[in-house]
Order: structure tokens, then sequence, then C-alpha cells
């Protein structure tokens, strides 16, 4: 298979899962009612998990590098900034468009680095795929819930939209891998920026949003979202 198909598709799965994700967020009730609960706590834990499992298995290894301290630092508070300033953006609109906004955020230069590291090194790269596809899958979920929680949109609606974001996927693996992979300081800053976001992510939305008084179940599946990112670098060699 050619790379850049092989790119279209690392890219565009991981994409789709944000749309699975949400078709699974559709099945309302699950009995009993302690259960649901449980299980909507443990899968946003469980994207919480693999988010962190980016950041330290793929994102920060990458990221540091082509850069010295000085710029390492730049752009990993960069990232935590940025989305720190989307946040507050975000909560002062309090727009239905927020969630997918937010998803974007993460999502889109996660997919840039993914092309770029590809070209370097192929078994970095599918590891990275696997571990974006395990992370949107919650957070497609949870996104869903909130939309239709909040608005008058239907989980078509959302599903939907979140497939039509699934296609800037292969847009930005693609200009990862043929415009930035020569340039891999540029891929550094942006794996880097990428990381501080995330990271900035997890502890202000998901690790609040997963904690449940008197349930002690949510925080495993955090633990297994970081273990498969684990098993996915020993198993590729990365």
């Amino acid at each position: 298979m050619n790379d850049w198909i092989l790119i279209i598709v690392l890219t565009l799965l991981p994409g789709i899962a944000m749309p699975i994700g949400a078709v699974f967020a559709g099945f309302e009730h699950i009995r009993p009612r302690w259960l649901e609960t449980e299980v909507r706590h443990s899968v946003i834990a469980f994207g919480g998990g693999a988010l962190l499992a980016a950041v330290a298995l793929v994102l920060v290894p990458e990221g540091i590098k082509n850069l010295d301290l000085l710029l390492i630092v730049i752009c990993f508070m960069s990232g935590a900034v940025a989305l720190m300033l989307l946040d507050v953006l975000l909560a002062a609109k309090a727009t239905p468009a927020s969630q997918l906004v937010a998803m974007l955020s993460d999502f889109v230069p996660e997919a840039l680095a993914l092309g770029a590291t590809f070209a370097v090194s192929k078994a970095s790269g599918l590891l990275l795929a696997g571990i974006i596809a395990l992370q949107n899958l919650p957070e497609g979920f949870n996104a869903c819930r909130e939309v239709t929680k909040s608005t008058h949109y239907r989980i078509s609606q959302v599903v939907g939209a979140f497939t039509l974001m699934a296609l800037l996927g292969p847009i930005a693996g693609l200009t990862g891998y043929f415009v930035l992979s020569g340039f891999p300081a540029v891929v550094s800053a942006i794996s880097l920026f990428a990381a501080g976001g995330i990271l900035y992510l997890i502890f202000q939305d998901i690790a609040p949003q997963a904690k449940l008084k008197k349930h002690w179940a949510p925080p495993l599946g955090a633990v297994a979202g970081f273990l498969l990112g684990v098993i996915g670098k020993v198993a590729v060699g990365a």
C-alpha cells in the first residue's frame, strides 16, 4: 500500500471513532441506573487515560527530539494556554458547537503530527493512530451526550456532524506527511503544542467529569486507557 493511502486510512479511522462513540451514546438506558452512571464515568476516564498515553508515549518523546529546552517549554505551554483561552471563549459563547470545537482542537494537531511522524517512523505513526482512535471513541460518546442534552439536535444529526469532522483527519495527516515531514523542528513543535493542550484538557474537563462520589471503578477506566497505549507501544516496538 502506498504511504499516502496508508496515511489517509490511519487518519480517517481515528476520526470515524468519533461518530462511532456518538452512536453508542444513543443507547440511553442501561439498567440498573447506578450501572449507567458508572459506565458513563468510566468511559470518560478511559478517554482521559488514552489522551495521557498519547502525551507520554508519543507526542512528548517525539516533540523533544529536535528542539532545545527553551523552545520545548514555549511550545508545550503555548498549547496549554491556547486550550485555556479556547475554553474561556467557548464558556463565554456557550454555543452548541463548543463540544465539536473542543474535540477538533486536539484531533487536528494530532493528525498533523501523525502524518509527519509516519514519514519518519511508521511504527510511531501506527501507535499514534491507535491511541487517537482510543481517545476519540469516549470523546465522541461524551460530546454527543452533552450536545443532545443541551440542544435540540438529535443523535443522527450529531453523528452526521462528527462524520464530517472525521474528514479533516486525512487532510491534516497528508499535510503533515507531504509538507511538514521535511521540517522536523516544526513537527516537534506541533507535537509539544498538542501535548500541552491535551494535558490541560485532561485536568480541566475530563478528570473532573470522571470522578464519581462513592464509586471507585471509573479511575480504573483511566488506567485501562493508558495501559492500552503502553501495550500498543510494546507491540509496535516503538
